[in-house]
């Protein structure tokens, strides 16, 4: 099987339905005939910025990340203003606080970026921690993340 024909599936799948696990993609793709393992599955939702998010009852499903007409810097001050909490620098690292259901939307926008302060990010449910290379480039970061956020958000 062809990376790009099951990633077409994938994406088919996520648009026509709801799916919130990989366990659920993998069992949609086998009923369309498809064989993949979970290690497969993983890279192509790496590969194809699929995040998770709520739908419109509330419920976590997957959606293929999308940027839009605005520019990924744009999105990221928007989406900070609109989800982020709290913002704490310790050492390398930057924690941020999301509201729940947001860390891995906001973490894959930071991704996106590629700035030179961003090593990378790891993200949860509410939580992301945003590793740079040293502590300089990740205090210039949490000032840009804390010009960006919402104080009347913040708890």
């Amino acid at each position: 099987m062809k990376k790009s024909v099951r990633q077409a599936k994938i994406e088919q799948i996520i648009k026509q339905q709801p799916v919130s696990t990989q366990e659920e993609l993998l069992a949609h793709l086998k009923a369309e005939g498809i064989p993949a393992t979970q290690a497969t599955i993983s890279r192509d939702i790496r590969e194809m910025q699929i995040v998770k998010e709520r739908d419109q009852e509330g419920k976590i499903r997957y959606a293929i990340f999308h940027n839009g007409e605005k520019s990924e810097e744009e999105r990221l001050r928007e989406t900070l203003g609109q989800v982020a909490l709290s913002v704490t620098q310790v050492e390398f690292v930057n924690l941020i606080r999301t509201a729940p259901g947001n860390g891995n939307l906001l973490a894959a926008i930071i991704d996106n970026l590629k700035m030179p302060e961003i090593a990378g990010t790891l993200a949860g449910h509410d939580t992301i921690l945003v590793i740079s290379p040293s502590a300089p480039a990740a205090t210039k970061l949490n000032a840009y993340f804390l010009e960006h956020i919402d104080p009347e958000a913040a708890y």
